[in-house]
């Protein structure tokens, strides 16, 4: 009756166990992370790979009973995650997508771009991307929590090669915001709409340090921790990237992790069920109890305990045996003495009696031993119960000084930001210098320098590298900026004033300008392509290309001139007729034209005549 008593206790703890952690079971959270940072047509991404891993740790500590991490997707295998996930979901009460890699916005949607995409034209973007929506979609069918998390905002390669089909149509820095249809419905962008993240120089990206940092601290409303992971970023970033939220909740706070109960007193105790089963099994004090605690509790302080409580009964058992081995005896013996029996048979039954009454002293002892064993183990677990409390009244009580800590945190923030706010409405002329003035005495004027080249960089005023060098072409692209802006601010300066006015500005100031054979599109510069028999020209336009005429080569000029210096070193051609002339002055050659005439008469003495016609 009693061992029945102990099993149906037992039952109705184990019950009452389970009732009391019915609502905790109850609620079930699945999570899909992806990252992609292995793009195949783009430079590769080095943080979203990290950065999910990291995120999907900390999912699984939070308790989610399914976090699926997924890596480098194509748009088949984001499909299929997709879909997947949208199938866990239905069953879930809280659903998280998060997603670390490139995305883009087109005419105001929002796409993810997986790791095999093109984008050689903005048509593509339908066909080679999947949409936000899609990611809504397959958290929708979550009762009470629907979460989606991007870290996609960075600077898109894509968008700068893309040709567009349609003049008009608009590709944005960035994402656009998003207004949810469903309701507890949340979307956290780790830039604001228009704007990029950075990847920052760490294996992680600020956003999802932050995230990791603040998401799970137990009993942290969802809007507070995004609200302290919007500030972390800020100030890790200088204040250039801001995590934005959308969506909205309701009024109860929705914390990602539970808040740990908070029991008074010292009587709460880990091993609480343990401890009320071995009270129980005391309070029968029987074998049959003792050997039930243990079938279901093999190990342990409190096992070790109910050992000593058996062997206990042991001794009782042993000591009752022998009190009624000699009680037998005694009466054997007072028999034996009655019927007169021989002196041998007496002494052998006072022998029997003497030995029976031994063991019962000796049950006895043992006996005391056990008991003196069972009370002290009982005075160790009194004491051992007595330090546990203590040890955990000290934990709840440091919980409690780190819970007053982030209240008073939360407060310090809320009052920094409304005497911003009312800094800001008490100097109207200075309203763009919302955030970043309040860092201007942090920053040395060579990180000044960097931030307004970065911003002149991002509105198309500078061409080479922020580096922090305030150098003749930081100088002149701040001139620029003034001349298409409307400005007047000190270009040999970089100063507070100039980055909030260039910061103000959402897109291109200073035109494009391009090199010779390319022509604007967009924000870039494409190569000008001809047909063929045509080329560009110095006003940048195609020309066609003109058959050549033959000339004269410089070979020919120069056999020419050789020809003519041969010419003139040759030796002259004589000039006279041949005939030699002799008279009383000596021989000389007749001239050219000119001949001999012999003496008239016949005199071949005479002298001969020279006569010229």
């Amino acid at each position: 009756m009693r061992l029945r008593l102990f099993g149906l206790l037992i039952i109705a703890s184990c019950l009452a166990t389970w009732l009391g952690t019915g609502s905790a079971l109850a609620e079930k959270r699945v999570a899909l992370v992806m990252g992609n940072s292995a793009y195949k047509n783009v430079a590769k991404l080095a943080n979203p790979a990290n950065d999910a891993a990291l995120v999907g740790g900390m999912f699984r500590k939070a308790g989610f009973d399914t976090v699926d991490v997924k890596l480098d997707l194509n748009v088949a295998e984001m499909r299929k995650a997709l879909r997947d996930f949208g199938g866990k979901a239905r069953e879930a009460d809280v659903a998280v997508v998060y997603y670390a890699g490139h995305g883009i916005e087109l005419d105001g949607t929002n796409y993810l771009i997986p790791t095999d995409a093109t984008l050689e034209t903005d048509s593509d973007v339908l066909d080679e991307t999947l949409p936000l929506d899609r990611a809504l979609f397959a958290v929708e069918p979550a009762k009470q929590l629907r979460l989606v998390i991007l870290d996609a905002c960075r600077d898109n390669p894509f968008a700068k090669t893309m040709k567009r089909t349609i003049a008009a149509r608009a590709i944005g820095r960035g994402l656009a915001k998003v207004e949810p249809t469903s309701p507890n419905t949340m979307i956290a962008f780790a830039a604001k709409a228009g704007s990029t993240a950075s990847d920052g120089d760490a294996k992680n990206s600020p956003f999802a340090t932050a995230l990791v940092e603040r998401l799970p601290m137990p009993g942290l409303d969802l809007r507070k921790a995004f609200g302290f992971v919007r500030d972390d970023v800020l100030k890790t970033t200088g204040y250039k990237q801001e995590p934005y939220v959308y969506g909205s909740l309701g009024g109860d706070d929705v914390p990602l992790v539970a808040a740990k109960p908070v029991v008074a007193g010292p009587q709460a105790n880990p091993d609480a069920e343990i401890r009320r089963d071995y009270e129980l099994a005391l309070q029968l004090g029987t074998r049959d109890g003792w050997t039930a605690f243990l079938n279901r509790f093999p190990s342990g302080f409190y096992a070790d305990l109910a050992k000593g409580q058996l062997n206990k009964i042991a001794a009782e058992e042993t000591r009752a045996a022998a009190a009624e081995k000699a009680r037998q005896a005694e009466d054997e013996k007072a028999r034996l003495a009655l019927d007169r029996t021989k002196k041998t048979e007496q002494e052998k039954a006072a022998a029997a009696a003497k030995a029976a009454e031994d063991a019962k002293a000796a049950a006895e002892k043992a006996k005391q031993v056990e008991e003196a064993k069972a009370a002290a183990a009982e005075q160790r677990r009194k004491e051992a119960e007595a330090a546990a409390a203590k040890a955990l009244a000290d934990k709840q009580a440091a919980e409690k000084a780190l819970a007053e800590r982030l209240a008073n945190d939360t407060k310090q923030v809320a009052e920094q930001r409304t005497t911003e706010k009312q800094q800001v409405t008490d100097t109207p002329q200075k309203v763009a210098a919302v955030a970043p003035t309040a860092s201007q005495p942090s920053l040395s004027p060579a990180e000044t320098a960097k931030l307004v080249q970065s911003e002149l960089r991002r509105v198309g005023c500078l061409t080479t590298a922020a580096d922090g060098d305030w150098n003749a072409s930081s100088q002149r692209s701040l001139t620029l900026f003034n001349k298409y802006a409307g400005t007047k601010f000190d270009a040999k300066l970089a100063s507070f004033d100039a980055l909030d006015a260039i910061k103000a500005k959402p897109g291109r100031v200073c035109p494009l300008v391009c090199d010779h054979g390319f022509k604007a599109d967009g924000d870039a510069c494409v190569k000008i392509a001809c047909r063929a028999g045509y080329r560009v020209n110095d006003d940048n336009e195609c020309e066609k290309v003109q058959d050549k005429k033959p000339v004269a080569t410089r070979e020919d000029t120069k056999k020419r001139d050789a020809e003519r210096k041969q010419i003139e070193a040759a030796p002259a051609k004589p000039q006279a007729s041949g005939q030699i002339l002799c008279n009383t002055g000596g021989c000389r050659p007749v001239k050219s034209g000119c001949r001999i005439v012999n003496p008239r008469n016949g005199n071949l003495g005479g002298s001969q005549t020279e006569v010229c016609d």
